[in-house]
Protein backbone atom coordinates (compact mmCIF):
# COMPACT_ATOMS: atom_id res chain seq x y z
CA UNK A 1 0.00 0.00 0.00
CA UNK A 2 1.62 3.33 -1.11
CA UNK A 3 1.57 6.26 1.45
CA UNK A 4 -1.36 8.21 -0.61
CA UNK A 5 -3.47 5.21 -0.10
CA UNK A 6 -2.73 5.01 3.49
CA UNK A 7 -3.34 9.03 3.65
CA UNK A 8 -6.78 8.36 2.09
CA UNK A 9 -7.57 5.64 4.15
CA UNK A 10 -6.88 7.62 7.58
CA UNK A 11 -8.91 10.52 6.36
CA UNK A 12 -11.71 8.28 5.49
CA UNK A 13 -11.59 7.01 9.51
CA UNK A 14 -11.53 10.25 10.55
CA UNK A 15 -14.47 10.67 8.56
CA UNK A 16 -16.02 7.70 9.95
CA UNK A 17 -15.03 8.79 13.54
CA UNK A 18 -16.90 12.51 13.16
CA UNK A 19 -19.97 10.45 12.19
CA UNK A 20 -20.19 8.64 15.19
CA UNK A 21 -19.19 11.81 17.42
CA UNK A 22 -22.61 13.30 15.45
CA UNK A 23 -24.72 9.99 15.99
CA UNK A 24 -23.88 10.33 19.88
CA UNK A 25 -24.76 13.70 19.84
CA UNK A 26 -28.17 13.52 18.52
CA UNK A 27 -28.77 10.29 20.39
CA UNK A 28 -27.80 12.54 23.71
CA UNK A 29 -29.86 15.22 22.80
CA UNK A 30 -33.41 13.03 22.32
CA UNK A 31 -35.91 12.08 25.17
CA UNK A 32 -36.36 8.24 25.20
CA UNK A 33 -39.84 6.81 24.46
CA UNK A 34 -40.98 5.14 27.33
CA UNK A 35 -39.46 1.91 28.24
CA UNK A 36 -36.58 2.53 26.07
CA UNK A 37 -34.39 4.30 28.23
CA UNK A 38 -31.60 1.31 28.43
CA UNK A 39 -31.51 0.63 25.12
CA UNK A 40 -31.01 4.74 23.88
CA UNK A 41 -28.40 4.50 27.00
CA UNK A 42 -26.64 1.65 24.98
CA UNK A 43 -26.31 3.36 22.03
CA UNK A 44 -25.01 6.40 23.12
CA UNK A 45 -22.46 4.23 24.89
CA UNK A 46 -21.87 1.78 21.92
CA UNK A 47 -21.26 5.01 20.07
CA UNK A 48 -19.18 6.93 22.43
CA UNK A 49 -16.67 3.84 22.38
CA UNK A 50 -16.83 3.01 18.70
CA UNK A 51 -15.65 7.07 18.05
CA UNK A 52 -12.95 6.75 20.66
CA UNK A 53 -11.63 3.27 19.43
CA UNK A 54 -11.74 4.69 15.45
CA UNK A 55 -9.81 7.73 16.37
CA UNK A 56 -7.20 5.26 18.08
CA UNK A 57 -6.92 2.95 14.60
CA UNK A 58 -6.70 6.45 12.56
CA UNK A 59 -4.09 7.54 14.64
CA UNK A 60 -2.34 4.36 15.21
CA UNK A 61 -2.75 3.62 11.19
CA UNK A 62 -1.35 7.58 10.77
CA UNK A 63 2.18 6.80 12.70
CA UNK A 64 2.67 3.37 11.91
CA UNK A 65 0.66 2.07 9.05
CA UNK A 66 -1.93 -0.66 8.41
CA UNK A 67 0.18 -3.16 9.85
CA UNK A 68 0.74 -1.46 12.89
CA UNK A 69 -2.79 -1.21 13.82
CA UNK A 70 -3.72 -5.04 13.44
CA UNK A 71 -3.84 -5.92 16.59
CA UNK A 72 -6.70 -3.91 17.20
CA UNK A 73 -9.00 -4.63 14.38
CA UNK A 74 -10.71 -7.42 15.56
CA UNK A 75 -11.81 -4.89 18.98
CA UNK A 76 -12.57 -2.02 16.60
CA UNK A 77 -15.13 -4.55 14.54
CA UNK A 78 -16.50 -5.41 18.26
CA UNK A 79 -17.16 -1.92 18.74
CA UNK A 80 -18.78 -1.34 15.10
CA UNK A 81 -20.85 -4.75 15.65
CA UNK A 82 -21.91 -3.19 19.10
CA UNK A 83 -23.07 0.24 17.57
CA UNK A 84 -25.16 -2.13 15.05
CA UNK A 85 -26.74 -4.51 18.01
CA UNK A 86 -27.93 -1.55 19.45
CA UNK A 87 -29.19 0.30 16.72
CA UNK A 88 -31.58 -3.29 16.35
CA UNK A 89 -32.66 -3.62 20.01
CA UNK A 90 -33.76 0.43 19.95
CA UNK A 91 -35.27 -0.53 16.32
CA UNK A 92 -37.54 -3.41 17.57
CA UNK A 93 -40.96 -3.63 16.98
CA UNK A 94 -43.55 -3.21 19.66
CA UNK A 95 -45.07 -6.63 19.00
CA UNK A 96 -40.85 -8.18 19.33
CA UNK A 97 -40.37 -6.51 22.71
CA UNK A 98 -41.07 -8.37 26.13
CA UNK A 99 -44.66 -7.66 27.40
CA UNK A 100 -44.85 -5.78 30.93
CA UNK A 101 -46.11 -7.79 33.82
CA UNK A 102 -49.97 -8.03 34.13
CA UNK A 103 -51.38 -6.37 36.90
CA UNK A 104 -51.76 -9.04 40.03
CA UNK A 105 -54.72 -10.12 40.86
CA UNK A 106 -54.06 -10.91 44.37
CA UNK A 107 -54.52 -14.68 45.50
CA UNK A 108 -57.31 -15.66 43.16
CA UNK A 109 -55.32 -17.24 40.95
CA UNK A 110 -53.03 -18.92 42.90
CA UNK A 111 -55.37 -20.33 45.21
CA UNK A 112 -57.50 -21.38 42.62
CA UNK A 113 -55.12 -23.05 41.06
CA UNK A 114 -53.65 -24.70 44.10
CA UNK A 115 -57.57 -26.17 45.19
CA UNK A 116 -57.51 -27.35 40.97
CA UNK A 117 -54.05 -29.60 41.30
CA UNK A 118 -55.16 -30.51 44.67
CA UNK A 119 -58.76 -31.81 44.01
CA UNK A 120 -57.53 -33.11 40.88
CA UNK A 121 -54.27 -35.20 42.59
CA UNK A 122 -56.92 -36.75 45.10
CA UNK A 123 -60.03 -37.49 42.47
CA UNK A 124 -56.73 -38.88 40.40
CA UNK A 125 -55.70 -41.52 43.46
CA UNK A 126 -59.39 -42.14 44.25
CA UNK A 127 -59.95 -42.92 40.82
CA UNK A 128 -56.94 -45.49 40.35
CA UNK A 129 -57.39 -46.79 44.06
CA UNK A 130 -60.84 -47.98 43.15
CA UNK A 131 -60.95 -48.25 39.86
CA UNK A 132 -63.29 -45.77 38.22
CA UNK A 133 -62.27 -44.33 35.39
CA UNK A 134 -64.11 -41.35 35.06
CA UNK A 135 -63.18 -39.95 38.52
CA UNK A 136 -59.09 -41.13 36.92
CA UNK A 137 -60.09 -38.76 34.06
CA UNK A 138 -61.60 -35.93 36.16
CA UNK A 139 -58.38 -35.81 38.89
CA UNK A 140 -56.14 -35.44 35.45
CA UNK A 141 -58.44 -32.86 33.84
CA UNK A 142 -58.17 -31.18 37.18
CA UNK A 143 -54.39 -31.19 36.90
CA UNK A 144 -54.15 -29.60 33.78
CA UNK A 145 -56.43 -26.78 34.93
CA UNK A 146 -54.49 -26.15 37.39
CA UNK A 147 -51.33 -25.62 35.22
CA UNK A 148 -53.64 -23.35 32.87
CA UNK A 149 -55.03 -21.01 35.46
CA UNK A 150 -51.88 -19.61 36.84
CA UNK A 151 -49.41 -18.69 35.31
CA UNK A 152 -46.40 -16.98 36.72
Amino acid sequence: MTRVDELDDVESLRRLQYALHLAGEHAYGLEPPEGSASAHAELADALAGARDLTGEIAAGSELFGSDGVAPLLHEWRGALFRVRLARMRLATPDGLRPAEPEADDGIVRPLAAFLLALGGALAFVAGATIGLWPLWTLGLVGVCASILAYRP
